[in-house]
């Protein structure tokens, strides 16, 4: 019988312990921090930020709602979510310090200084009680946790019944020919624009490759119904080029 610690997981293309992918996602992200959101978007052509109003769109918050943005980075989740509320609470959790320092310079972090929270932590293991939390994001966050169905998991618990869950991660188009179209970009161009932009090739090619190893659609759908969420849908964006996933626990 192997041990725990035999255990493997993907870091893009590469297989390694699993006992190591965290520490080396946290590199990426120490590495990337300064020049994060200037490269999301160069690399979306600023689409990004369209789909992160999509999501809020069908998220809808509502006054005075707690929300836990889990990978939460330099704060975009959460500083649209408090906007659309009006009031409400935000806790921004990431495993990376540095991105964390960089979106407490931002000037929206200033103004909601107030509502909004910065934790360093681990999706796998949130340092909050059981059904704390209304609402719970991840963006572009849960393909780079080491076991994402522990990430749902933890979800779950901190959420209070009748709570939300929505995700936000790239997905596979469902055409052939345009999935071909988007490889060729994104593994010719991405980790161009990583080094002239960003001083760092490496780790957008690790991005770009960690995009390819997450799930379809339907099998991350499966994954959050898996965890006890209930009433989970998704809806497609850009045609799957990203995908949002709710559900919400009852």
């Amino acid at each position: 019988m192997s041990d725990e610690t035999d255990k493997t997981t993907h870091f893009g293309y590469e297989t390694v312990p699993e006992a190591e992918k965290a520490g080396r996602v946290r590199g990426v992200f120490s590495s990337v921090a300064s020049k994060y959101d200037i490269m999301n978007d160069v690399m979306s052509g600023g689409i990004h930020r369209l789909w992160k109003d999509a999501m809020m769109d069908w998220l809808a918050p509502r006054p005075g709602q707690k929300l836990l943005d889990v990978a939460g980075g330099t704060g975009d989740i959460s500083f649209r979510f408090l906007k659309r509320a009006g009031s409400g609470h935000a806790t921004v959790l990431d495993l990376t310090e540095p991105m964390l320092v960089e979106g407490r310079k931002r000037a929206e972090a200033a103004q909601m200084q107030d509502s909004l929270d910065w934790v360093v932590g681990d999706a796998m293991a949130l340092p909050f009680e059981d059904n704390s939390f209304d609402v719970y994001t991840i963006s572009f966050g849960i393909r780079n946790v080491t076991r994402p169905e522990y990430a749902l998991a933890e979800a779950y618990r901190v959420l209070k019944p009748g709570g939300r869950l929505m995700v936000l991660e790239f997905s596979q188009l469902p055409n052939p020919a345009l999935q071909r179209a988007y490889d060729l970009y994104s593994f010719n161009v991405i980790p161009r624009l990583g080094q002239v932009i960003a001083n760092d090739r490496d780790s957008y090619q690790y991005l770009v490759e960690s995009i390819r190893n997450f799930p379809d659609q339907e099998t991350f759908l499966a994954m959050v119904r898996a965890a006890g969420f209930e009433q989970a849908k998704y809806r497609n964006l850009t045609m799957g080029v990203a995908c949002l996933h709710s559900g919400w626990k009852l």
